[in-house]
């Protein structure tokens, strides 16, 4: 599991945005993503991928994605 937050007190910015791979039941792998504003009840999706290495390839890329707008 990876937790990154995003703090910018002049814009009032307080986010969060949480990313794990895990297998689900039907035993296809998935990116599991979380985000919203700390403190408040966010939103959830899941991408589903066939392979474990798809999966943490697409983590890789949306951790990038999220580094680069500030999240650390």
């Amino acid at each position: 599991m990876i937790d990154l937050e995003r703090h910018d007190d002049a814009r009032n910015i307080a986010r969060y945005y949480c990313l794990t791979v895990e297998r689900n039941l039907f035993g296809e792998w998935s990116l599991m993503r979380e985000w919203g504003r700390i403190g408040r009840a966010g939103r959830t999706h899941a991408d589903l991928y066939d392979t474990h290495e798809a999966a943490q390839l697409a983590l890789n890329v949306k951790l990038q994605e999220k580094c680069r707008r500030g999240y650390q």
